[in-house]
């Protein structure tokens, strides 16, 4: 993920008398070729529109991530159009609010994520967005920090609140626990009060997995395809399994049919089966996950629950999420 800060060094008032001033700002769009395979990426003029909508807030970008573009998402969504906006982690500050706005007022400090229908987009100095897609940023957390970290921490907290219930005493195998995504999982559970393991993809990722406050209860390096998660995650636990796992992708097929890379790096989905404990949660990533017969049997066995994490689900609008369903 990268992260742009937007503005200067300026004095706010003069920041936001000169863009209350401007007609017209730049922002950043991405176009697709006709056969879908190349991106090009342009800036658009944009005016700089008062807040119409009832419910809408416009906001000074501080801060905005740039995160991977779903194309095939929004070819799924059949959201086809010229420009797609660029950016959509943002953190900012109020300049105006709808009349039917409650939870924000002007000069507020927010942080939030633009849906996958916006028309703004993230990199401008200006954008107008519903209130339900912000929330207030901590004082102490910087605009930078915000941005950065606005999207992985809704999945995180999705996947260990909503779709596994984390609670004190529970075992939690985060996988990939170096990413982004996986730090700030650890450190959520680590706040529930559970204990977690983790997979580390290289002696770098070790290393760094090994130096967490509170300390992770298991580091499983499988970097060199020899350490077995499944073994390491049931003598951790004393043949009982883990409560809950948080997937990074996982094998669906024979070692014949997978590429070097994602054999060494993946646990095969028997795997993940295996060192799940009774009454335990699997939340994947795995968009393609296909079980067979014997692989739901087992999971029955062990009244076990399997959930998908799709972020992208809040972020659409009731009508997109009305396409989506």
């Amino acid at each position: 993920m990268w992260l742009l800060s937007h503005i200067g060094p300026l004095h706010y008032a003069k920041q936001r008398n000169h863009l209350e001033r401007d007609v017209t700002m730049k922002g950043l769009y991405f176009q697709q070729s006709s056969t879908d395979e190349e991106i090009t990426f342009v800036f658009q003029e944009r005016e700089n529109l008062p807040v119409t909508e009832d419910n809408f807030v416009k906001l000074q970008v501080k801060a905005c991530a740039l995160s991977q573009i779903n194309t095939k998402l929004l070819a799924e969504m059949k959201m086809k159009k010229d420009l797609f906006p660029v950016g959509r982690e943002i953190a900012g500050i109020v300049l105006d609010v709808g009349s039917k706005v409650s939870f924000f007022q002007p000069d507020d400090e927010v942080v939030g994520i633009l849906p996958l229908d916006s028309e703004d987009p993230g990199l401008c100095e200006v954008v107008r967005v519903h209130e339900h897609y912000l929330v207030h940023k901590p004082e102490k957390v910087t605009w930078t920090e915000a941005a950065g970290s606005i999207r992985d921490g809704v999945r995180a907290y999705t996947a260990l609140h909503y779709l596994s219930h984390v609670s004190p005493g529970k075992s939690v195998l985060i996988m990939d626990g170096a990413s982004a995504f996986g730090t700030i999982a650890i450190q959520l559970a680590h706040h529930r009060g559970a204990k977690v393991i983790s997979t580390a993809c290289s002696l770098e990722d070790k290393q760094c997995l090994e130096r967490f406050r509170p300390p992770i209860a298991r580091v499983i390096d499988v970097s060199n395809g020899k350490v077995h998660v499944a073994e390491s995650c049931l003598e951790e636990t004393g043949g009982l399994g883990v409560d809950i796992v948080l997937d990074a992708g996982v094998r669906l097929y024979s070692k014949d049919d997978e590429p070097a890379v994602k054999l060494q790096l993946l646990p095969h989905k028997h795997d993940i089966i295996t060192l799940l404990g009774v009454g335990g949660h699997w939340v994947t990533t795995e968009e393609n996950l296909q079980l067979d017969p014997p692989d739901s049997h087992c999971l029955f066995l062990k009244g076990a629950t399997l959930a998908f994490l799709n972020d992208e689900v809040w972020n659409l609008s009731n009508v997109q999420q009305g396409k989506y369903l």
